[in-house]
């Protein structure tokens, strides 16, 4: 009994000390003993996972904001030598930039203030098919510019959700637009809903573009998450629309999931949201 709770003891100690790789044998000392280890493997691994996580997030961030950084200054530079001039294509570049870093900004406290449960919600009851075809027609611009189609299926017309309706286009532009990333000219994205049971809605939003192995959708929803960070970042995705979506719907009481086939095989986010309640007669 000693010995494994020494290593346990041990492991703990490195564990204490920034090392999240190591790990302690399980098994062949009873029962409770081996609950201990299971646990702090356990804990191990996502305490690992989470500082590789944290590095990847401060490498992704410096990327995003050395590129308008960089022009910001290089312009500022040229304007106190006198070799630019402030001109219209001169405030168009650096209004740009700004917008960039803006958004950035934005956007990490807009996922860090949902997953906090920090965002007020304007709830209202609201029509299902009029908020899906609300949210295709405000995609179909940047679709048809591509050479993607995007389709929507026939939406109960009867269904009603309780939702802020910011916020629902909010999520639905995000995953529109993660779709649209993701999938190549003379793709599909659909639109289907549905409704399930008496309490919820269903509604998906399914691709033929790259698709997913499990490793990906195992964290495809953690903030700054990429599954190409290389090419992601030339498809313009920062890695937060997607874990903003699911904390916003979270809030909603629903739920939020990904699956795909495979690479090549594109994927389906499935929206779960509760039904409105009805108003008594």
């Amino acid at each position: 009994l000693r010995t494994p709770l020494q290593n346990l003891t041990r492991a703990a100690s490195t564990v204490a000390d920034g090392n999240y790789r190591v790990r302690v044998p399980a098994g062949g000392t009873g029962p409770e003993v081996t609950s201990l280890a299971n646990a702090f493997n356990t804990m191990a691994d996502r305490l690992e996972h989470t500082e590789d996580l944290r590095r990847q997030m401060l490498s992704d961030l410096a990327h995003e904001l050395r590129t308008p950084v960089s022009v910001l200054a290089v312009y500022l530079d040229g304007l106190e030598d006198e070799v630019v001039d402030w001109n219209l294509a001169t405030h168009t570049v650096m209004a740009e930039q700004l917008t960039r870093l803006t958004r950035l900004v934005e956007d990490i406290d807009e996922v860090s203030r949902a997953q906090e449960n920090r965002i007020n919600l304007d709830l209202a009851t609201e029509d299902l098919a009029e908020l899906v075809h609300a949210a295709a027609a405000a995609a179909r611009h940047t679709y048809a510019d591509k050479g993607v189609e995007l389709q929507v299926e026939a939406v109960p017309g009867t269904a009603c959700v309780l939702v802020d309706r910011h916020r629902f286009g909010q999520v639905m532009d995000n995953l529109l637009t993660n779709a649209l990333r993701h999938t190549p000219a003379g793709g599909r994205v659909t639109i289907r809903a549905r409704v399930q049971g008496k309490d919820a809605v269903m509604i998906d939003v399914a691709d033929t573009g790259d698709g997913m192995t499990k490793e990906h959708l195992a964290h495809i929803f953690e903030r700054f998450y990429r599954a190409d960070s290389a090419r992601d970042r030339d498809h313009g995705g920062a890695g937060i629309g997607l874990t903003i979506s699911r904390a916003l719907v979270e809030a909603h009481g629903g739920a939020l999931t990904a699956t795909s086939a495979g690479p090549t095989a594109g994927s389906v986010f499935t929206l779960r949201l509760p039904v409105a309640p009805t108003e008594p007669t």
